[in-house]
């Protein structure tokens, strides 16, 4: 199992701030993206959209990125400053 957490617009729109996925053993990021696409158009925009940084275990991460059972993953857009 997995926690995933959205944050800032992404949760919005995908009107969810976190999910738990219990049939998720191990994979990259990358793998994650694809499986969350399944779930509607909605996730399926965040993904091919790739708009979204990525963290493990509140370390930021790249798609080639392994997630292990147990880990907590998150989603944020970026974020821009002045």
């Amino acid at each position: 199992m997995i926690k995933v957490l959205f944050f800032g617009r992404l949760r919005e729109l995908l009107d969810c701030s976190q999910l738990e996925i219990t049939d998720f053993e191990q994979g990259t990021i990358a793998q994650l993206r694809l499986e969350l696409a399944n779930k509607g158009t909605k996730w399926a925009e965040f993904i091919a959209g790739n708009n979204a940084l990525a963290a493990i275990n509140q370390e930021m991460v790249e798609e080639t990125s392994m997630i292990n059972s147990g880990d907590e993953v998150a989603f944020f857009p970026p974020v821009t400053g002045g």
